[in-house]
């Protein structure tokens, strides 16, 4: 993982391409430190592997994929490139996450200062843009930035003058292309809210099931009384214990063996039909299946 905190500018020494694929060299000094082939080092903020390297500059492979996604195919012997090294455990996260793996490539529209600071304007395509917020962080050439502007076709950022004057964006033009990467927690959240396949509901028969397959067992709540069907520690339970949500006259049923107030049906809450509970790793939530993807959570944390 990076930051976007760029640590040097170094220089492509020489770049061999293949069909599909290239082997490039770049020049640097401070990136070296402690450097171990099979190290990660973001080049214009994509992960590279360290492959070779010397007292003056290290080798990585660039694949195909890489190529094809980032604007690294363009560069050329004595190109300048944003260097910066993984994250140590115990340094500074300055910038904000940045995993090095480029979501596209953008083309700078408008370069404009405004006193001391430089306005750069990227346009970039729906896919992009999709995930790029005002007052957002967003990686360009590998740099952590902040989104100023942002509207349907570009957005903007602004740079203080130490940023530009110790990155490439000092050497950036209109319509020089420039990698992107997004906020890689927006792009989790959406995959997460995504609905299933068509005609799915969330809530199988034996739990409430994700994108990725997974289920977590669930008791259901029904208007005729305590019912339920699922598995919980993989064993059938058969939970006819109520609890009296505190001020209220409904019932409800829940299998959990801990005390009672520690379960959300206890907590004053006040389930309606569909309402489910979620049995996992002694995690107590309760929503309601109108609001599945986008789950209120009402009950105790408990650890």
């Amino acid at each position: 993982m990076f930051t976007g905190i760029v640590e040097e500018m170094g220089t492509v020494k020489a770049i061999r391409k293949g069909p599909h694929s290239a082997v490039v060299e770049i020049q640097a000094q401070v990136v070296l430190e402690d450097l171990h082939i099979g190290d990660s080092i973001a080049v214009n903020g994509v992960c590279l592997t360290a492959t070779a390297f010397s007292p003056a500059g290290f080798t990585a492979d660039v694949m195909h994929e890489t190529l094809n996604r980032s604007a690294l195919a363009l560069l050329r012997p004595g190109s300048r490139v944003n260097l910066e090294r993984a994250l140590a455990a115990g340094g500074r996260f300055g910038g904000h996450i940045v995993a090095g793996h480029v979501d596209g490539v953008g083309t700078v529209q408008r370069i404009t200062r405004d006193d001391n600071a430089v306005w750069y304007t990227i346009a970039a395509g729906p896919e992009i843009l999709r995930y790029v917020v005002e007052k957002g962080s967003i990686a360009i050439d590998g740099i952590s930035l902040t989104v100023a502007r942002v509207d349907g076709q570009s957005f903007a950022i602004s740079a203080i003058p130490h940023t530009v004057s110790v990155t490439t964006l000092a050497h950036r033009r209109v319509g020089d292309p420039v990698n992107l990467e997004t906020d890689v927690l927006g792009k989790y959240v959406e995959k997460l809210l995504q609905p299933l396949q068509a005609g799915q509901h969330p809530i199988g028969q034996q739990g409430i099931l994700f994108p990725n397959g997974a289920q977590f067992p669930v008791l259901r709540l029904l208007p005729q009384g305590p019912t339920v069907d699922p598995v919980i520690g993989g064993q059938q339970q058969d939970a006819r214990r109520q609890h009296r949500p505190r001020g209220d006259e409904h019932l409800s049923s829940c299998p959990h063996t801990i005390p009672p107030f520690f379960c959300p049906h206890s907590l004053g809450k006040h389930p309606r039909e569909g309402d489910v509970c979620i049995h996992a790793s002694k995690k107590f939530f309760l929503f309601s299946r109108q609001s599945f993807p986008f789950p209120l959570f009402f009950g105790a944390y408990y650890r």
